[in-house]
């Protein structure tokens, strides 16, 4: 993870904040962003700080600049590029408090990798690849989105899949089993096993909480006649009662 910081002068608060409020859905929307934040200054209101978590440098200056995000983004916010007096990226020595789930997980790459050893699992299971027969060569990269969203990161399922509503649509009619549900459950901690996701106990807690709350959610919804409530945001899994201890 990288920081970068950019440091404002603007005369226009309010025009300035609205433009950022815009500009924010493409840094959402974006893979490679993990978080980001817009201060003003008590001190001086004319003085803003944006302060914007990254994957790496090369994932922002490659990644989101030469993507499909950048253009939207630079377009809400470039008349006040002048009034910019400092831009730089810097990395963290010192560090308090609580990361996200995400962040603890290695953001979008770790979720991506994932998905990716998880659906080739599936895809040699007798009993899930029938389940999966025909999916979108694209499934993996969106469940890594959903997942991202789900444990902390940019709202990006949210964004460019649709959200809740969306996901939901995925389950309905498709009558998944007990024992479908419980393969799943083993086969996405296989992966998270292959690729080194962090095996501390406070965030595999975490993890398998929200697997096992998400898939049971999955066999009501997908039951036939069911009638699921539509219209519910995605859900934020935090670490419950085991933080990571943090030195």
């Amino acid at each position: 993870m990288i920081i970068e910081y950019i440091r404002y002068r603007v005369e226009d608060g309010p025009a300035f904040e609205a433009a950022y409020t815009r500009a924010a859905a493409s840094l959402d929307a974006a893979p490679q962003c993990l978080s980001y934040s817009l201060g003003r200054s008590t001190d001086e209101p004319s003085c803003y700080i944006l302060r914007i978590e990254w994957t790496s440098v090369d994932g922002h200056l490659t990644g989101f600049r030469g993507g499909p995000h950048f253009a939207a983004f630079l377009s809400e916010i470039r008349s006040y590029v002048p009034d910019i007096e400092e831009m730089r990226h810097y990395e963290t020595v010192l560090s308090g408090g609580q990361p996200s789930l995400y962040s603890w997980a290695g953001g979008a790459a770790a979720f991506s990798a994932l998905t990716e050893a998880f659906y080739k699992l599936v895809g040699a299971d007798d009993l899930l690849a029938p389940v999966f027969a025909g999916m979108d060569p694209h499934h993996a990269s969106h469940v890594a989105l959903w997942l991202g969203e789900v444990f902390g990161g940019p709202a990006a399922y949210t964004a460019s899949r649709g959200g809740y509503d969306a996901m939901l649509a995925k389950h309905i009619g498709k009558a998944i089993t007990e024992p479908q549900r419980r393969r799943w459950v083993n086969l996405i901690l296989d992966a998270a096993d292959q690729v080194g996701l962090p095996a501390d106990p406070e965030f595999r807690a975490a993890f398998v909480s929200y697997l096992e709350w998400g898939t049971r959610l999955a066999v009501q919804n997908s039951a036939p006649g069911a009638t699921p409530f539509r219209g519910a945001p995605v859900p934020h899994w935090g670490w419950g009662v085991a933080p990571p201890y943090i030195p």
